[in-house]
């Protein structure tokens, strides 16, 4: 079962690595809590991205030469997608406090850089609950993530301890914002992946869900049924033969 929730989710991956391309555009007008941003569906923009909002300040020079090298920046808060239009996107405004509030032509980004992220234990929701054993899936996982290039996964086996010892239980990541942002500061994280398995008419499916380390809320999900037994999954690890019947 471990193998097939493995497979499955490799199917999901490049989902992951889309929603988190590196981005950047501007603030063009807000409104309340909702922003606008010159980033649309042509431009790459998806419900569920998390963008960095930003300001540009004074320029940075070279101590000798004088050169401009660039500009200080102040991170001002985040913009989360909740609606995309075809060259606009509209945005949920997530403050920091004590930061200035956004305003026309200050910058949004998702980082170059890879993104940090955290695979709780798997939720299972079907009727054999209980029966496979399952531990080993925030590896599987974590290597998909991790050679894709995009993401950094926080050590499964650091963060499998904090369950297993009820520091933290995964119904709570999906539930209780607040405990999500308190835990993700102690891994310092932008988002965790909550793989569960869910059956509907005898089908078991994995769904996989972005939980946001900023606010602690779902930003997206992915859900598909499990992929078939197959012999491979029995191939434990790269260099055992591949069975045979």
């Amino acid at each position: 079962m471990a193998d097939r929730v493995g497979a499955t989710f490799a199917l999901m991956i490049d989902d992951f690595i889309k929603a988190f391309s590196p981005l950047e555009g501007l603030v063009i007008g807000s409104e309340g809590s909702t922003l606008y941003l010159d980033i649309g569906e042509s431009g790459g923009a998806q419900v569920g991205q998390e963008f960095t909002i930003f300001r540009k300040g004074e320029e940075f020079h070279h101590p000798i030469t004088r050169k401009v090298l660039g500009r200080y920046e102040e991170v001002l808060g985040y913009a989360q997608i909740r609606a995309v239009q075809p060259r606009f996107s509209e945005a949920l405004y997530v403050p920091i406090e004590g930061r200035p509030l956004p305003q026309s032509d200050d910058g949004v980004r998702i980082t170059r850089g890879r993104i940090k992220v955290a695979i709780t234990p798997v939720l299972e929701l079907t009727e054999s609950k209980g029966k496979a054993d399952l531990r080993r899936v925030p590896y599987l996982l974590a290597v998909g993530l991790e050679g894709s290039k995009r993401f950094q996964v926080v050590d499964p086996l650091t963060v499998s301890d904090l369950f297993a010892t009820g520091g933290a239980h995964v119904q709570e990541v999906l539930a209780l914002p607040e405990r999500v942002v308190r835990v993700s500061k102690k891994f310092d994280v932008s988002g965790w992946i909550v793989p569960m398995l869910i059956e509907r008419r005898g089908v078991i499916y994995l769904d996989a869900t972005w939980i946001s380390a900023v606010t602690g809320t779902a930003l997206f999900s992915r859900r598909a049924p499990l992929l078939p037994p197959a012999a491979a999954e029995e191939q434990r690890f790269p260099w055992e033969p591949a069975s045979e019947d």
